[in-house]
């Protein structure tokens, strides 16, 4: 079988991957493929099309700073109005001849003897002179570790994977999971179902949601005047770049303040009782809607509070040995965040897994690379998580293009970051994520490995990271120099 070498081979074609592929081309590095296992480009915005999902960035804000949208139709963007963007994003700039849909990179190996990597995909073999994984935190399902889950006999689905063809009008429907995706899904399956039951493990910190539609003159505005969305984004920026620290006693005290007023719009005091977060604002993902709390004012909804027992055929048994028949049960339960590039298969030198080094939780040299990994580079890696994922990544992108100018301008075969500097900077690190009190509560976060490392969150701002990552840093690197094969001898 043939094997297609690239100088640039990307898993991934999300938001990541579509910045990378621009970068590279105005770089003059053409040689690259775009692999994507799904249908489309897109990520995560692809995956997800659950009933109201939607950015709880400002819009403004997610966008690429050089490929700015005027005309979002409101402040937070749903997902067909963001998917709508990277599918034109990625025709406009010319990316869709680089892309290859629905191939899966199952695992890909390092070959010292020749400086490349060798991947295996559904696309047959394949290699490169450098990887780079832009799979992001939201890959991989998490289903609920929950008996008798594979028993039931109805309809069964995890949110990211909506199953559109089965009808919800009428049906007695359980959502286990009240997390960002469940938040915003569960308002728009109550007004659908016949009944509703929401399993709650813990209550979390529900912030109100300044989303009203732009107007028409808004945005005519926006369009008419660029500058006036540029000011916007700015303004956005600053605001959330000074907001999502969480080291500012002040602005929890803030935020938690808004949070119990929007917690407050629940009649039953009961339910609203069982609503009212447990940790500190700021301990999980911030959740932001104004559609939540209400729903449990409708009479066709139940909080459940009982942790569930089991999952039997007919519908879902909690502690107390009640059973409540259902008929479908939506698992909103996340994804694996804590996994990263270790979702494929990756062995660096010796043949040394990936998944291995990071047996006691992911961590990588500005989140973008590792040692015992040359000429590889991650985008959303370990401990990038925070503000605007978009701006984070066109910070890790802008860092990858200018190793990668550097290996072509050095005639370098391999381009390794070193365990000196890698130790260096997460101890660094650990010590600023260990200086945000609130993650180190007891609530439970998707923010830690199993092992209680926090692997996802970048500790400061966006501001900070860009200028970290902007820091010329030459010596973080061992390099080995391409060797040219000899000229032929002359006869």
């Amino acid at each position: 079988m043939t094997n297609h070498h690239h100088h640039v081979a990307v898993i991934g074609d999300g938001f990541g991957g579509l910045w990378l592929g621009t970068k590279l081309q105005e770089a003059g590095i053409d040689d690259f493929v775009l692999f994507e296992r799904a249908d489309g480009v897109g990520g995560t915005w692809r995956h997800n099309t659950y009933p109201g999902a939607a950015c709880d960035v400002p819009s403004h804000l997610y966008s690429f700073s050089f490929a700015p949208k005027y005309d979002w139709s409101r402040p937070y963007a749903t997902q067909p109005e963001i998917l709508e963007y990277f599918e034109d994003f990625a025709t406009a700039r010319g990316l869709r001849p680089h892309v290859r849909l629905n191939v899966e990179v199952a695992a890909a190996s390092w070959d010292d003897a020749t400086s490349t990597w060798q991947l295996d995909t559904t696309d047959g073999p394949h290699s490169a002179d450098v990887l780079v994984g832009a799979v992001g935190m939201f890959t991989e399902l998490t289903w609920p570790q929950i008996p008798g889950l594979d028993e039931f006999a109805g309809t069964l689905f995890h949110s990211a994977r909506w199953r559109h063809d089965h009808r919800l009008a009428g049906r007695t429907v359980a959502v286990i999971g009240t997390g960002a995706s469940a938040v915003q899904l569960i308002p728009e399956v109550a007004r659908e179902v016949g009944q509703l039951h929401v399993f709650q493990r813990q209550p979390q910190w529900v912030l109100p949601k300044a989303d009203d539609p732009h107007s028409e003159e808004q945005l005519a505005r926006f369009r008419a005047d660029p500058d006036e969305a540029a000011r916007e984004r700015e303004a956005i920026f600053h605001r959330t770049d000074a907001s999502l620290t969480f080291s500012d006693a002040t602005m929890r005290a803030e935020a938690e303040k808004a949070g119990l007023a929007n917690l407050a719009t629940v009649e039953d005091p009961e339910v609203r009782r069982r609503l009212a977060p447990v940790g500190p604002f700021g301990c999980h993902r911030p959740l932001i809607s104004n559609a939540y709390y209400p729903t449990f004012n409708r009479n066709n909804v139940e909080l459940v509070t009982d942790p569930i027992a089991r999952i039997a055929r007919e519908g879902v048994v909690t502690a107390d040995g009640v059973m409540r028949e259902v008929d479908t049960i939506v698992c909103a339960t996340g994804f694996g965040t804590t996994k990263f590039l270790s979702v494929v298969d990756i062995k660096g030198r010796e043949g040394e897994h990936l998944d291995d080094v990071w047996a006691d939780g992911a961590f990588a040299y500005l989140g973008i690379a590792v040692p015992g990994f040359p000429n590889l580079f991650m985008l959303y890696g370990p401990n990038t998580n925070n503000g605007s994922i978009l701006h984070m990544i066109e910070c890790q992108v802008g860092y990858v293009v200018r190793q990668l100018v550097r290996m072509r301008e050095d005639a370098l075969a391999e381009i390794e970051v070193s365990a000196d500097a890698t130790t260096q900077y997460n101890d660094e690190l650990q010590r600023a994520l260990d200086s945000v009190e609130v993650w180190h509560g007891d609530c439970h976060t998707y923010f830690r490995s199993p092992t209680g490392r926090i692997v996802t969150q970048w500790p400061a701002g966006m501001t900070d990271y860009a200028a970290r990552t902007s820091v010329p840093d030459v010596d973080a690197f061992v390099v080995t120099l391409r060797v040219e094969a000899p000229a032929p001898a002359t006869p």
